[in-house]
């Protein structure tokens, strides 16, 4: 649709304007600022001149704290008054780069005159009389038509209710330092002119807010208020991170009375991608939710009992060299505590164990003394009411335990070594006895059991000291071999007759992956896939812990997680609302092999309180690349933006791989030729990202990021593929794709979930023979450079 040169002019003008109005009142805060600024530190600097200090009576006393009460109200006052200025004036900062993004005429079912134009931005802004908005937030109520309708006939939901109307024009604005470089009507939800300029511009090493270019499959994502569990399920590049972000800023601004950012919290799968959108919801003016890794909160609650293993490094396992899956035992074991089933084994393992017996204890002792053998504590355990849950048996046997402790150290009273530490005791310590005795008026001076009465004090001191830490002990349960036990499930045949081979048959297919689980933890080391079992057989003998604060959770790449983790997050957050983003198609942990759909997640809230959402349009790759990628995955329902680009590349070579270096740095300097700033090499595995670093370090300036260490940052990186995930670059080079390192079926999604890391540019590269994936991906959707003679179509 063409717009006139006036009405050009015409918005030109409102811009001047409006930026006008943003500047005055810019400088106007600044200057209030300022003043508030200076009255804090001046309270701060006088606090105590200015308060009354008087403790020689009652109302002394009180006077005395009235005033400090008084004086710090003041100042925190001014604090509030001065944080709200800084919010008002990173508001209007953000709106100086960029006022709004679009407009909307609507006309309002039964209202007269003409229609309302409505502005949208990241902001509210209202003119001097604070009656008319110039500028809408976009999470405002009727910002909602934008995202959801073209032309005609509209609606869009208010506190109050409906609101019906016509949309009679939907405008769109580029705004960059204050400059309109760009304005389109347009009849779609969001332009593809808007879309094609965002869209084509240089990846960054942090995630940007995309609220200019909602689209209505996300808009609906942001606003969706009434489901317990919300499952958004969608193709890589489709938006599901960035619409979670602009969720949780809209749930911050439509329930600002009463949800605050640390109520929410999100599960990111590591802490590189936790930095990378870090900073999404600074940018809407928003405090940052906190943000965790499920890995993180392992680490919290079981570094006591073990070493946890890394996810990555798990990864690292599954997808390093040399090892054939079929005869891998820990493979096998990692598909088996996957299962749901294998929650079921651990239930019915726990359940056996307070009805049958089998508990494993460590004996209460003190200075190599036994106070409470493990037999005897299993005989008090076994006589408690067994219809009591497991946790109120162990809370009765602890406060049992405690007794026994406070029972043993008034017997110590008069030991000999006692006696002797007593002696050694310095004059502070007789003096704090004194006092304590004389304040309970026990110590005259004159009787001749003083000594008596002292010598008690000394020794009772003595003891409570050293029986503290054991007190301790008992009331963090160290007192139960949790450790024990869960070993003892793989070791011990009897339990693994009882609750394993029920449920996966032949025992001696058990054999190898239970000798695997049991010399890790006696090793002291927790593989990642018993963490999750472990932690949820743990609380379900101590009991559950759990978190009522946090109002929403939200889980990215929610593919990963499997049922244990579920069914343990919806203890941990009973209160909750869930939203979980995820792609079973970039699934590649060994866990994940075969799975098609999301169903994991079901288990948070009943389908009457679940909705679904499932995306398949992508538009972080060009029409070319996207093209490529979903052929990799027969039958995939995936579809491309239109945004062109040049074909991705395929370069075999020899297969001494002599000239791949050198074709790799060539590539990627034709790529920072065309103005791309951010460029992966990926791998498959950390150690071909090493070997691919040392191979290329010394003629083109790389750096590598490794399950340890790094961040993204412009230029090149080297990485494993699986550290890429959640992530974009504007160019991808596959190090090595060829049969020797994608050569199966299980290699699919992760060939997959790499290829899908580039936004603009995908070029492979294969000593020798390309993998056999390659066949599922027609000819014409990649460009074969210096192909040798090698069967690969």
């Amino acid at each position: 649709m063409t717009i006139s040169r006036e009405e050009r002019t015409e918005e030109q003008r409102r811009l001047e304007a409006v930026l006008g109005e943003i500047n005055s009142r810019l400088e106007k805060l600044q200057e209030e600022a300022g003043g508030f600024r200076e009255d804090i530190v001046g309270i701060r600097k006088h606090f105590w001149e200015d308060v009354t200090i008087n403790l020689d009576g009652a109302e002394e006393v009180y006077e005395t704290f009235a005033s400090l009460k008084q004086q710090a109200e003041l100042l925190s006052e001014r604090e509030r008054g001065h944080r709200r200025m800084q919010a008002q004036i990173r508001l209007l900062q953000r709106l100086l780069e960029s006022p709004y993004f679009g407009r909307i005429d609507f006309q309002e079912e039964g209202a007269g005159g003409a229609a309302e134009a409505v502005y949208i931005g990241t902001g509210s802004l209202l003119d001097d009389s604070g009656l008319k908005f110039l500028i809408y937030d976009w999470r405002a109520p009727v910002s909602s038509v934008y995202y959801d309708f073209g032309p005609g006939p509209a609606a869009y939901m208010t506190p109050g209710g409906e609101i019906r109307g016509e949309l009679e024009r939907k405008r769109q604005y580029i705004i960059r330092s204050g400059e309109l470089r760009a304005l389109f009507d347009t009849g779609l939800t969001i332009g593809d002119e808007l879309l094609q300029h965002v869209l084509g511009g240089a990846s960054d090493t942090r995630m940007k807010s995309i609220v200019a270019t909602i689209q209505r499959e996300q808009n609906r994502i942001i606003r969706s208020e009434h489901s317990r569990l919300l499952i958004v399920e969608g193709a890589a590049g489709s938006g599901k991170t960035s619409a979670a972000l602009q969720r949780i800023a809209y749930l911050l601004y439509r329930y600002r009375e009463s949800l605050r950012a640390d109520q929410i919290v999100l599960f990111s799968p590591n802490g590189m991608f936790s930095a990378y959108v870090s900073s999404v919801l600074p940018e809407l003016g928003e405090d940052n939710m906190q943000q965790t890794t499920f890995q993180e909160y392992l680490d919290y609650r079981l570094s006591e009992d073990y070493r946890v293993e890394e996810p990555l490094d798990s990864l690292e396992y599954v997808y390093g060299e040399g090892r054939d899956p079929a005869d891998d035992p820990r493979m096998a074991g990692i598909a088996v505590k996957a299962q749901a089933s294998f929650l079921d084994a651990l239930v019915s393992y726990t359940a056996a164990l307070g009805t049958r017996g089998g508990m494993k204890w460590h004996a209460l002792t003190f200075r190599d003394s036994v106070i409470v053998s493990r037999e005897e504590m299993d005989a008090r355990f076994l006589a408690l009411d067994p219809s009591l849950s497991m946790p109120s048996r162990l809370e009765q046997l602890t406060k049992d335990l405690l007794r026994s402790a406070e029972e043993y150290m008034r017997s110590q009273v008069y030991a000999d070594w006692v006696e002797e530490e007593v002696q050694t005791l310095d004059a502070e310590a007789y003096l704090k006895a004194y006092s304590r005795l004389q304040s309970r008026k026990r110590f005259s001076e004159e009787t001749f059991d003083d000594y008596d009465r002292e010598y008690e004090e000394l020794a009772k001191a003595l003891l409570q000291e050293y029986f503290t830490p054991l007190k301790s002990w008992i009331k963090s349960l160290r007192f139960l071999d949790a450790p024990g036990m869960y070993k003892a499930l793989f070791s011990d045949p009897d339990l693994r007759r009882a609750h394993l081979i029920p449920l996966y048959g032949d025992s001696s297919a058990l054999d190898g992956w239970c000798a695997y689980t049991v010399r890790r933890l006696e090793e002291g080391e927790l593989p990642y896939e018993d963490a999750a079992p472990y932690l949820f057989f743990k609380e379900s003998l101590e009991g559950f812990r759990t978190n009522t604060a946090v109002r929403h959770v939200f889980v990215d790449e929610a593919q990963d997680y499997t049922p244990l983790q579920w069914a343990y997050l919806r203890r941990l957050f009973p209160r909750s609302r869930w939203t979980v983003l995820g792609d079973p198609n970039q699934g590649i942990g060994a866990h994940l092999l075969g799975v098609g759909e999301m169903n994991h997640p079901a288990v948070l809230a009943a389908p009457d309180e679940t909705e679904r959402i499932r995306l398949t349009r992508t538009y972080r790759s060009t029409k070319p690349i996207v093209e490529f990628t979903r052929s990799l995955l027969p039958g995939a329902d995936i579809e491309p933006f239109d945004r062109e680009g040049p074909e991705p590349t395929l370069t075999v070579i020899a297969r001494d791989g002599g000239r791949l270096a050198e074709e790799i740095r060539q590539r990627t300097e034709k790529i920072r030729s065309a103005g791309h700033r951010t460029i992966a090499i990926l791998c498959r595995s950390e150690q071909e990202s090493v070997e691919a670093y040392e191979s290329l370090r010394g003629g083109m300036e790389v750096k590598r990021i490794g399950r340890h260490g790094g961040s993204f940052e412009p230029g090149v990186l080297v990485l494993p593929a699986y550290l890429a995930k959640g992530v974009e670059f504007d160019a991808v080079l596959m190090y090595d794709v060829s049969q020797e390192r994608y050569g199966g079926e299980r290699d699919r999604k992760l060939f997959y979930t790499a290829c899908t890391r580039a936004m603009h540019e995908l070029h492979l590269f294969s000593r020798g023979e390309p993998s056999r994936l390659l066949r599922d991906v027609p000819a014409g959707t990649y460009r074969i450079n210096s192909p040798l003679d090698i069967p690969y179509q």
